[in-house]
């Protein structure tokens, strides 16, 4: 895989982002693929039943859904998102993700 100088994505060749992360039993893996002052765009693998808990960052983030199903609840509100779905989770708002099933994200933190 060429790399850029901004991360782990190759330029100039179409990739599947599903395919550059494995899950992992009873595990959350994560890959930053890129990060710039900016930006950060993160590749996650929730194995079934795993999540991270309520947070909040200073950033806007879009959750781009790769594979599988999960639930974000973002300002107390629950939504469920299906592969090829896209939710925005807004700077300051609390938000937690619940993988209820085998769910694989692109998470793209926009900074600027």
């Amino acid at each position: 895989m060429k790399k850029t100088s901004s991360g782990n994505l190759p330029s100039a060749e179409a990739i599947r982002l599903e395919e550059l992360i494995e899950y992992s039993a009873n595990s959350i893996v994560s890959r930053e693929m890129i990060k710039t002052k900016t930006a950060t765009l993160t590749l996650f693998a929730f194995d079934a039943d795993q999540g991270l808990s309520e947070h909040s960052v200073p950033f806007d983030a879009l959750v781009q859904v790769l594979d599988g199903e999960a639930e974000l609840t973002i300002g107390g509100k629950k939504v469920t998102a299906k592969t090829g779905e896209t939710v925005l989770m807004p700077a300051n708002i609390p938000h937690a993700v619940f993988a209820l099933q085998q769910f694989k994200m692109f998470l793209i933190m926009i900074r600027g």
